[in-house]
């Protein structure tokens, strides 16, 4: 048997902002844009078909796992600009280059497949970056 409380304190979820389509919707069309973009990037380049998280592969899903813990601790939460606009680069420099690799292949294609999501982010990509919101002390 194994005792919980030897194992110390249970670490809490970090927010889900982005999933949050009422309170954050920005965030929220922006992780379906991901998935979309993962999606068609995995089925034709690994062979898996289908937009759904489970049918991504494991490279994938990692990737749109580590963008989707990265849009929940944005610093400008619904605020956030694209990521090229952005003055925080939070991504590390392996999983950016993946991410531009993703983009590059799918971005053509999301026009025929979800043009909601298309025309969406680039309208985004041509907003403002806010400023860098302060801590607060």
């Amino acid at each position: 048997m194994m005792d919980t409380e030897a194992a110390g304190p249970i670490a809490t979820p970090p927010t889900r902002r982005a999933h949050d389509r009422g309170h954050y919707p920005r965030l929220a069309r922006e992780l379906a844009t991901l998935h979309a973009m993962a999606g068609i990037y995995c089925g034709d380049q690994h062979g898996t078909r289908g937009t759904a998280r489970g049918k991504l592969c494991a490279e994938c899903r990692s990737l749109t796992d580590y963008a989707t813990r990265r849009l929940d601790r944005c610093v400008f939460g619904d605020d956030k600009p694209t990521c090229a606009n952005c003055k925080v680069h939070c991504y590390t420099a392996t999983m950016r280059e993946q991410v531009r690799v993703v983009m590059r292949h799918a971005g053509p294609r999301m026009l025929w497949r979800h043009p909601f999501l298309a025309l969406a982010h680039l309208v985004d990509g041509r907003r403002q970056a806010p400023a860098l919101p302060r801590p607060s002390s």
